[in-house]
């Protein structure tokens, strides 16, 4: 297939408009159609109804195996042009906010830095189409267990750092005194569900085998101050890295001793990384210096 025609054939989808996808992609609608009628013929199946313009069941299917093509074919390019490109002294750096810890911090180059803060699953999309030079990732992992990353295209991830999780409860909760926390004792607990500002929920799931943790609020945003205030006024427990749950002003973090997991960063990179970003892997994955 043609993936000029699959692009057309993907934003005429998503807009449910032949004109408004004409004028995204800055061709006449005149050959947005003809992009389309060329698609169905090499398929040899209608794609879309046309009024209203809806995929038909092919169409469908066709829509679950052309976003991971399209990111393939941005990857590859992408891929291509960071090895031929010379190296630049800028670094665009992509990352979920509790993969920012202290470490990572510090060792972020003085000057000519560009950090974007997106989800788990964003990053190495980003990473291998060429919108971040780096990305950290985070998540809950059993002790030395890498990350389970979306397969996007051949990108490469290093470990940066474990640590343990914690509960984080208001100070007055009943289990704030406790010195330990199992996840089995709290699986009839209200819980908050923060995807992209905390560990996600369904992360926690998994990684337990628990079932139960049924969500209380779900909070959509990325800013760790809201969360922690969030759970320290009671509307529902959170699992944070220890350093980032430690301080929470009107909050307790309780460590989470069973099941054993621990919060992982890794560093994820496309091809032979070169100059700020090279540097700031090395200081990464590099022995500690303290």
């Amino acid at each position: 297939m043609d993936p000029h025609l699959l692009r057309t054939y993907v934003t005429v989808a998503r807009l449910a408009s032949f004109s408004e996808a004409a004028r995204e992609l800055g061709y006449t609608q005149s050959a947005v159609s003809q992009h389309i009628a060329a698609l169905e013929q090499d398929l040899g199946a209608p794609l879309l109804t046309r009024r209203p313009v809806v995929p038909t069941a092919a169409g469908e299917r066709l829509l679950e195996h052309a976003g991971p093509l399209l990111l393939r074919l941005e990857a590859a390019r992408a891929d291509v042009v960071r090895m031929a490109a010379a190296p630049e002294h800028g670094l665009t750096l992509a990352a979920t906010p509790t993969a920012l810890g202290p470490r990572a911090i510090a060792a972020l180059p003085a000057a000519g830095v560009t950090l974007r803060t997106l989800s788990r699953d964003e990053i190495p999309a980003a990473v291998a189409t060429g919108t971040a030079d780096l990305g950290l990732v985070d998540g809950i992992a059993a002790p030395s267990d890498p990350l389970r990353l979306p397969d996007v295209a051949p990108l490469a991830s290093r470990g940066v750092g474990e640590e343990p999780v914690c509960v984080l409860l208001p100070t007055g909760h009943p289990l704030a005194r406790r010195p330990g926390l199992r996840l089995t004792d709290l699986v009839d607990a209200r819980w908050l569900d923060a995807p992209a500002a905390g560990l996600p929920l369904d992360r926690l799931r998994t990684a337990s085998a628990t079932g139960g943790l049924r969500t209380a609020l779900r909070y959509e945003g990325t800013d760790l101050r809201t969360l922690t205030t969030l759970a320290a006024a009671g509307h529902g427990l959170t699992v944070l890295p220890r350093h980032f749950a430690a301080d929470a002003p009107g909050a307790v973090a309780v460590p989470l001793v069973e099941p054993r997991l621990v919060h992982r960063t890794e560093i994820v990179y496309g091809g032979t990384p070169g100059g700020a970003a090279a540097a700031l892997v090395r200081e990464l994955t590099g022995p500690r210096t303290t």
